[in-house]
């Protein structure tokens, strides 16, 4: 029987309609994700199966007895006691006495009074006439299943165990139906793995909005799409949603382009004159009327973000460097002797639990906080964009056009003027939108305005702290687009693991204990090479050498480097000294050339050929600078020491 069936359910926000004519149904056994953009309406229409929000139109028809629980997308600030309590309030009308057994029974331990006794013996009646002893248990139960001390205070948890406690909450009830926003939100990585083997095993059925493609790709058995007003359930998983979304999209263009070609030709017809009002023509007339109709209804698919960071002038090679960096909070160990260079171009990427110390090397980094051991050295000419999601502000009474512009109509982005309005509408805000105040925005509508603001400010490094929170995958696939075609250079903390497997060249590993590692590639590739070394390596057995005759020892051959001192350079080797810094120029005023060419807003305009071929030569240049610029450190090392 099915849990929830909406029929011909049409709601509206303000003026603007989010559904029209919603059909769906949802099974026991399932787990589905909503997908769509931001500000599509998914967050509504889960307030809509979760019984909050009664649609304009329509009917809801719910199973009898049918149990829900809902994971809401932020994490309420009055919640107030112990884990115990919040977790507590799950279990229904009995949570108050429950929570206040569970008070008084440690107080009764600590200070044994009469009075407390008096009450003990009340709340034990009532929680064994209501058979609560049950919902006593499943809270106990839920806490050891999901790692929670349920004596510590909510409010001095972390935001990533504090959507624990939310999450345990909601589970308590063992719900027929499970309702999650943006569950993934503030988890580091391994909060998010012990997440999807939860839900994976929960024998309740989920409805989720996500924005965190590994994890729909690992929980959805169905996908449901929402899209210009559609509501289109997919009964598959998530990549085969993306196969099948995009073929619907070919198809509909198609179609609409043959529309729009009938319309033409009937606009051509009727103006004609006369001859198209005949008696015998007014069907075909009231034909045309229906088509201007639907022309005029139909919602067009959105567009893309066209994201575009304002580059400022390069940076020297040289953009950070980090000798034997310590620091500690109290008993707290952050980073223990760590070193790393950061050259131009390179996109790092930092990982590691929640509250570990990621933000806090970034700080060491950006010579914001002082180390307790250690320098950094900060290269030339480096203007860094700061994208910190946390501490960022929005004037919620403030407009969006006002918040850009800074009471100015125009901005200067690479050079090129351009009006607020225009310049939002290419991060997909509407001329309307652009005059609204901020606090109607969506969670995720909020941080791509946060990212239009940051992309507004000239800069050759970004600084990302977490930039995929909220937003939609159309828009996070183009964050990875700007992000691996940005000139600069680019530190970005995520726990996206895809998002970090799209983009960054190497991953900084916060391992716990100060142990701070860097690692060459993306999260998968930080795996592998992890497991590698916590793998024990097969050590062959030891052979006993047979006795051979004894001899006079050898001189040991010379390492490279030491076979490099007192020698002279080759001739060939002095002139391919004295013409590497030219084909060092050379090199480098080519990538800045392709790099301004990739930056040109038309330049993805053009065939995808031409792309491809442009960017593998941006990858070819940075190996071959790279290669000129070590021979050039080996042959002055062996010029200096001869």
């Amino acid at each position: 029987m099915p849990l929830i069936t909406l029929k011909n359910v049409r709601h509206s926000y303000h003026d603007r309609p989010l559904f029209t004519d919603v059909n769906l149904v949802l099974e026991p056994g399932q787990r589905v994700c909503l997908m769509g953009r931001n500000g599509a309406g998914k967050s509504t229409l889960l307030k809509i199966l979760a019984g909050e929000v009664i649609p304009d139109d329509g009917e809801v028809a719910t199973a009898v007895g049918l149990t829900r629980a809902q994971m809401a997308q932020t994490v309420p600030t009055d919640d107030r006691g112990t884990v115990f309590d919040v977790v507590a309030d799950g279990v229904g009308d009995l949570a108050a006495i429950l929570r206040e057994y569970h008070t008084l029974t440690h107080q009764f331990a600590e200070n044994a009074t009469d009075e407390i006794a008096k009450r003990l013996d009340e709340l034990q009646h009532e929680i064994d006439t209501n058979d609560g002893w049950n919902l006593q248990n499943q809270i106990e139960q839920t806490l050891t299943r999901t790692g929670l001390d349920g004596e510590l205070v909510f409010q001095k948890l972390s935001a990533g165990m504090k959507r624990r406690v939310l999450l345990a909450r909601a589970l308590v009830n063992e719900p027929d139906l499970l309702l999650m926003d943006e569950p993934t939100n503030h988890l580091d990585i391994d909060s998010i793995l012990w997440l999807e083997k939860l839900l994976l095993n929960t024998s309740s059925s989920i409805v989720f909005v996500t924005h965190d493609r590994a994890f729909a790709r690992k929980l959805a058995t169905r996908v449901v799409d929402v899209d210009r007003g559609r509501v289109t359930s997919w009964s598959c998983g998530y990549d085969d949603f993306l196969k099948r979304k995009a073929e619907s999209l070919e198809a509909e263009e198609k179609q609409q382009a043959l529309f729009d070609k009938k319309l033409a030709q009937e606009e051509a017809w009727i103006r004609q004159g006369i001859k198209a009002r005949r008696t015998r023509n007014e069907g075909r007339v009231r034909a045309l009327k229906k088509l201007r109709e639907e022309f005029r209804d139909r919602r067009k698919h959105v567009g893309s973000v066209k994201m575009e960071a304002h580059a400022a002038d390069r940076s020297g090679q040289l953009v950070f460097k980090a000798d034997d960096l310590s620091h500690r909070f109290g008993d707290l160990r952050i980073v223990d002797d760590f070193s790393t260079v950061v050259m131009r171009g390179d996109k790092v990427g930092i990982i590691g639990r929640n509250g570990i110390g990621k933000s806090t090397l970034l700080r060491i980094l950006l010579g914001q906080l002082k180390p307790d051991k250690g320098q950094v050295k900060v290269g030339t000419n480096v203007q860094i964009a700061y994208f910190d999601q946390l501490q960022a502000r929005l004037d919620p009474e403030q407009t969006l056009r006002a918040n850009i512009g800074e009471g100015n109509e125009f901005i200067q982005v690479n050079g090129k003027s351009k009006h607020v309005v225009g310049y939002l509408q290419e991060f997909l805000f509407t001329p309307e939108q652009a005059n609204r105040a901020i606090k109607y925005l969506s969670g995720g509508e909020r941080n791509r305005l946060l990212l239009a603001q940051l992309f507004a400010k000239p800069s050759n490094v970004l600084v990302l702290d977490e930039p995929t929170n909220d937003l939609d995958a159309d828009t996070m696939e183009l964050l990875e687009d700007l992000v691996v075609n940005y000139p600069g250079t680019i530190l970005v903390v995520s726990h996206d693991r895809e998002f970090l497997n799209n983009v960054v060249t190497s991953t900084i590993a916060f391992e716990g204990d100060g142990i701070v590692r860097e690692y060459a590639g993306g999260y998968d590739d930080y795996l592998i090479q992890k497991n590698k070394e916590e793998t024990p390596q097969f050590e062959p057995a030891k052979v006993e050498p047979k006795p051979v005759a004894e001899t006079k020892p050898s001189a040991p051959k010379k390492s490279n480097a030491e076979g490099g001192r007192g020698r002279k350079l080759s001739y060939k080797e002095q002139r391919e000294l004295d013409n590497l810094p030219d084909r060092i120029a050379e090199l480098e005023a080519e990538q800045e050339k392709l790099q301004a060419k990739i930056a040109d807003p038309g330049f993805y305009q053009q065939s995808q050929d031409e792309i491809k071929k442009v960017s593998q030569r941006v990858e070819e240049i940075g190996d071959e600078l790279l290669m000129a610029l070590e021979r050039w450190e080996e042959l002055a090392t062996i010029q200096e020491g001869s």
